[in-house]
């Protein structure tokens, strides 16, 4: 991770194809020791390749990812709705008592 943010760091400050030394000049520069192995199969990698294009692809592929948020929200489908519906009841009663407790100091503190 520090090699590519190395690299893109080098890209954004206009170098438009970073070496592997420069690389390791950026990283040295902050007191981390670059992997040699590891640079120079980043480097070799992205040689001759558009970053930009690769993140817009690497993107892309991301938002067919499915996410935690759709699994947990399919579940309770599966399962039925009341269980889910008597819930959140639960939850609107809730947060409608620890507003009427909010309001009970009346604005002072408990050393005003």
């Amino acid at each position: 991770m520090r090699h590519i943010a190395a690299y893109l760091l080098l890209q954004i400050g206009g170098n438009a194809s970073p070496s592997a030394a420069d690389v390791q000049k950026v990283l040295a520069a902050v007191g981390i020791e670059a992997d040699d192995e590891r640079l120079e199969k980043l480097i070799s990698e992205l040689d001759g390749k558009d970053v930009n294009a690769l993140i817009a692809e690497g993107s892309a592929k991301l938002s067919s990812v499915p996410s935690g948020g759709a699994v947990a929200a399919s579940a309770p489908a599966a399962g039925g709705g009341a269980p889910a519906a008597a819930a959140a009841e639960e939850a609107k009663e809730e947060k409608k008592e620890e507003k009427e407790e909010s309001d009970d100091d009346m604005g002072f503190g408990l050393f005003d």
